[in-house]
Parts: structure tokens; sequence; C-alpha cells
């Protein structure tokens, strides 16, 4: 019987903690269960959760992405640069952003594969690199003067924010590839045991690469998706969404040692953190202190992942 407790709360710990810190937030704030609040929760976790859906496919293979916020700043100002009003069909400002964050998510790829160099240095090197080139593309201010037909993006669909459609899109597309296809299979095969992996003929090269590649196209779409929002192209856009993104993770259950982990607990982890963030800004929390509670839930996201990892 304490087993299976243990099973169920480790199944369902995290959907319980968000009902809980949602219950808290109701009874003390008189907004949270407002349609507008939730409608602008759901814009705000959107961006983060391609961004986490991104990154999972990178943690399952045992590897990292430090440079997330720096490739979303980069792809916004691409994009924003090709979406001035009647310069461009939409689709050319939407594929350069796209283009960019895969071209960045290829770089890392094979520097790591083919360079044998650590992601984590592989990855922190491109957010100095991908900011340096956004403040170049940029001149260092913001890119306005952005068509309608791109912002656009950023509006409802009978209702519902396009933004949070993209993630449930992404979503939904991740959950089919990782659970139905080989190669989402290999994925977690090669975070598993990388040696093993290799002696049953995977390409742990190619795995990797499009793990890499797919993070990196997803960046650059959770970019574009914030250029629209914002009506700019930010080059200091995305500082610091990278360890939203990977704490949303790990708090859904990826193991960073990798080959554990769902788009669904991704999904649960990204509400949760929205969650929080919502919460704090509701009860007038000062901007020092959600930093200190922020790092906290990471330490003890990945401290718990660790325990996991040896029980």
């Amino acid at each position: 019987m304490p087993t299976l407790d243990r099973n169920l709360l480790h199944r369902f710990g995290i959907l319980i903690v968000i009902l809980l810190i949602g219950l808290g937030l109701s009874l003390t704030t008189d907004t949270f269960l407002s349609l507008s609040n939730l409608t602008n929760v759901a814009r705000q976790v959107s961006i983060n959760g391609i961004l986490a859906i991104g990154v999972t496919f990178v943690l399952l293979t045992a590897g990292v992405d430090l440079s997330l916020g720096a490739v979303v700043a980069l792809s916004g100002v691409t994009c924003a640069t090709f979406a001035h009003p009647g310069e461009h069909n939409v689709m050319i400002p939407i594929f350069i952003g796209l283009a960019t964050g895969a071209a960045c998510g290829i770089t890392n790829g094979v520097l790591v594969t083919k360079g044998g160099v650590a992601p984590f240095i592989v990855t922190l090197g491109m957010m100095t690199v991908a900011r340096g080139l956004a403040l170049i593309a940029s001149g260092g201010r913001p890119v306005a003067d952005m068509s309608p037909s791109l912002t656009n993006l950023a509006g409802d669909v009978l209702g519902i924010p396009i933004p949070l459609l993209c993630f449930a899109g992404v979503a939904l597309i991740a959950w089919i590839f990782l659970s139905n296809f080989r190669l989402g299979r290999y994925i977690y095969a090669v975070g598993g045991n990388e040696n093993a992996a290799r002696a049953a003929g995977i390409s742990v090269t190619k795995v990797k690469l499009f793990a890499y590649t797919t993070c990196g196209l997803l960046t650059g779409l959770a970019g574009v998706v914030l250029a629209a929002r914002t009506t700019t192209g930010q080059p200091n856009a995305g500082i610091a969404y990278e360890l939203d993104a990977i704490a949303a993770v790990v708090i859904g259950g990826t193991s960073l040692a990798g080959g554990i982990g769902t788009v669904t607990g991704t999904i649960l982890g990204v509400v949760l953190i929205g969650e929080i963030n919502n919460g704090l800004d509701l009860l007038s929390v000062s901007s020092y202190y959600q930093a200190v509670i922020k790092g906290v839930i990471i330490v003890g996201a990945v401290w718990l992942d660790r325990r996991q990892s040896r029980s």
C-alpha cells in the first residue's frame, strides 16, 4: 500500500500542487479566476510552453540548451526585420524566424555531436553569440513597424488566444511523435543508455542532431510569437527564458540524466510555472523575491530529480 501511494503521488503530485496553488490564489485574490486573468496566463505560458516542448527533446537525450532566450531574441529580430508593411507576404518573416532558430539548433547539434563539445559549453556559447547577433542585426534598438498580418498572430480565434493554439498544436505533434514514431523511441533510447543505443545500431549522432534542431525550430517559433505579441523584435527579449523552460520540463518529470520524461508532464510543469508567476504578480511580490523563489523551485526540482534517479 505505501508503494501504491508513492506511485500515485509521483504520477499526480504535480497536478495536485497545481490545484492547491490555484485554490489558494482564488481565496487570496479577487482576480485569479477572472476570464481576463486566465486568458492573460494562457498567453504568457504559451511561449514558455513552446520552448519547454522543444527543450524536452534535448533533455531526453541527456543534453541541455541554455541558448533558448537569446535565440528567441534573434529569431524575433530577424522575423520583425522582414515584416514591415507591404514588403513581403506574412509567410516570409515567419519562415525566416523559424529558419533562424533551426540554424542555431543545427549549429548546437553539430558542435555537440561532431565537435564532441559538452552541450553546456556549446549552448552557453550560442547564448552569447545569438544575443550579440540580435544586437548587431537590430542596431541595439527594437525593430518596430511590423505588419498587422503578423501581429495578428497574437490575437484570438473564437476567443482562444492564437499563441495558446500554437502551443497546443506543438504539444500534440510532439506527444504523437515521441509516443508512436521510431525516431521518438530512439530519442528515449539514446538518453537512457547511449552506448547501448549505439550497439543496437541507432545513429546517436543523427538522433541528437534531430533533437537540437527541433529545439531550435521551436525556439524560433517562440521568437516569432513573442515578436507578434510585443509588435516589435526586441534584441534584449527572452532573458532567462531558458530557466523557466528547463524548470518546467524538470518539474514535469523529465530527467536531466535523459531517457525519462513525457510531453504531458512538460505541459503540467509549464502550467505550474505560469501559475506561480501569475500568482506572485497578483500578490504584488517584488520581482527581486520572485527571482529567489524561482531559483529555489529550480534547485528543488533538480534535487527531486536526483533523488528519484537514485531510488
